[in-house]
């Protein structure tokens, strides 16, 4: 079994692939502010309990040896995105409002940054129960 492979470390991933692109959509509707006709979108929240059941099936064990167990690894999914007009729509069409985007913004970073902290520190006591520096 390899390390990366750990339910608790590929739902970090999983979290952190939606992080990432959360914050591409984000960053697409701060520069499309003065858009006329820009509607702001966000992506939909992910659902807990559903990636927790996909953590626990999408591990399904396979044995080729009576020794030896091999796990196939979950793949990730592109994630849905949805349109969230912040405001009432200005007189060009635009609904994007700069001040809570960037609140989202400096919110997916900080979720972001603690789940990379989380697999990093994961990965180290890992390292450290099996004995690697």
């Amino acid at each position: 079994m390899d390390l990366p492979d750990v339910p608790l470390l590929s739902m970090l991933r999983e979290r952190m692939n939606w992080l990432h692109q959360r914050q591409d959509v984000l960053s697409q509707n701060v520069a499309n502010a003065d858009t006329p006709g820009f509607v702001a979108r966000d992506l939909k929240p992910l659902d807990f309990e559903q990636a927790l059941s996909q953590s626990g099936n999408a591990a399904t064990l396979v044995t080729t040896n009576t020794r030896h167990i091999a796990i196939t690894p979950s793949h990730a999914t592109k994630f849905d995105d949805q349109e969230t007009p912040d405001q009432e729509a200005s007189p060009n069409g635009n609904s994007v409002a700069l001040e809570a985007e960037m609140v989202k913004v400096s919110d997916t970073q900080s979720q972001f940054q603690a789940a990379a902290n989380l697999y990093a520190k994961t990965m180290s006591m890992m390292k450290m129960a099996i004995g690697q520096p």
